[in-house]
């Protein structure tokens, strides 16, 4: 592995089978490292530029621009600059950091709840793609967390930060939100990708959505949108999420003709290299799913009922969570955990792991690890866990346990990652 991600390790590694569990989580974050995805997908060799095997001369193109907007924008930016320096004309990324590069300007947005600060990097963006023509190459950074991060015009941010305080509450799909974003918005839902014609267009998509739906990364700013306004009003009239101002996205075929989109990054990729990783150690993989979005406890369910003795189930999705009640603190993966200690599922030889791949899961961890363990220190401590359950306040519950999973942002993001490991 090029570098330990797991901060924490040593104060978590404390049994055999932990040490195994967390082992197989750094071979998947270390799969979705965004420099190693770069590095292995774009090279550049005298004037040609080769994305996944794909050639582009760039001696064809006036101007090189750069342009990005997720949580892995900022480290694709730094290693696109490596690759190209000099080459790329303007830029402008923006994620959750800054940082000074030479050719490409970083700005810091707000996630998951868009805000006003996103719309200054949103008019730049808007900016540099717009003053563009047909000789002009526009590479474009999609990674998870964009649809919030990516914010023009201010009408736009208004109602995207009132539609994520709605929808949080009732806890559906990534696609569901997406499809209304990408109908308010001139830059989502292809609408980049027509405010840019005529250029050639190259998208490095990081995927963070369960499945193989990327024209929902960033709400596809770089593909052409299937749905309708009516596809996204029905969503809005189903849920009650109140009243919102709809576009329709660009459907014309002329727009997208020059635009080249490759996946560098998905929870496939992260969940390969875990598999892997489990044959190394001498245990069976069992790969449950890339796309769970069930219900917290109904995923849970799924989970241990694939268990087996040297057995190592593995899941990838974002599992709902309808928040009912304000005050706790905590996402997903804590939650679960929390859930896990709590049903009667967790046995003498089973360790459990949920851990978001961006490494904040709602908060400054990335998620928890649960084991006999982890039971015995609630029983020590004397805590009510349905109450931590009731309020959702999974982060306090594991700051005092101190099982929680500590990376620190990892400039990745392919949705959360699940283990379940049985080992004698």
């Amino acid at each position: 592995m090029q570098k330990s991600y797991i901060k924490n390790w040593n104060a978590l590694a404390t049994t055999s089978n932990r040490k195994l569990a967390l082992t197989i989580a750094e071979a998947g974050l270390d799969a979705i490292n965004t420099e190693t995805a770069i590095s292995r997908s774009v090279k550049l060799q005298d004037n040609i530029l080769s994305v996944m095997g794909k050639s582009f001369d760039l001696s064809k193109f006036e101007k090189i621009k750069v342009v990005g907007f997720g949580k892995a924008s900022i480290d694709t930016a730094v290693a696109l600059e490596k690759i190209l320096g000099p080459k790329i004309k303007i830029g402008a990324v923006v994620g959750l950091s800054k940082i000074n590069l030479k050719y490409i300007k970083t700005f810091t947005g707000t996630h998951p709840r868009p805000s006003k600060i996103n719309i200054t990097a949103g008019k730049k963006i808007y900016e540099i793609v717009k003053d563009s023509n047909a000789e002009d190459l526009i590479i474009v950074l999609v990674s998870g967390g964009g649809s919030a991060l990516l914010c023009y015009s201010e009408n736009e941010c208004e109602q995207n930060m009132a539609l994520y305080d709605e929808f949080l509450k009732y806890g559906r799909t990534i696609t569901e939100i997406n499809t209304i974003r990408k109908h308010f918005s001139i830059l989502k839902g292809g609408g980049l990708a027509k405010i840019a014609y005529p250029a050639t267009i190259i998208g490095l998509i990081f995927s963070d959505i369960p499945g193989d739906y990327f024209c929902d990364v960033a709400s596809g700013p770089t593909y052409k949108d299937e749905s309708t306004i009516a596809d996204a009003q029905k969503i809005i009239s189903k849920y009650n999420l109140g009243e919102f101002s709809l576009l329709e996205t660009p459907k014309e075929d002329k727009y997208f003709r020059k635009v080249h989109n490759f996946v560098l990054v998905s929870n496939k990729i992260a969940i390969e290299s875990m598999a892997k990783k489990t044959k190394e150690l001498g245990l069976k993989a069992v790969v449950l799913s890339t796309k769970m979005y069930d219900e917290t406890k109904i995923a849970l369910k799924k989970i241990f009922q694939a268990q087996r003795e040297n057995t190592v189930v593995l899941t990838a999705g974002e599992p709902m969570i309808k928040v009912k009640k304000d005050g706790g603190v905590g996402g997903r993966n804590l939650h679960m955990g929390l859930q896990a200690s709590h049903m009667g599922l967790i046995g003498e030889n089973s360790v459990f792991l949920s851990f978001a791949s961006d490494g904040m899961d709602n908060g400054d961890v990335a998620g928890a690890i649960v084991d006999k363990n982890t039971i015995e220190k609630i029983k020590k401590l004397d805590l009510d866990v349905n109450d931590y359950i009731n309020r959702f306040d999974s982060y306090n519950f594991f700051q005092k346990i101190g099982d929680a999973i500590i990376t620190g942002p990892t400039g990745a993001n392919v949705s959360d990652l699940v283990i379940l490991l049985t080992k004698k």
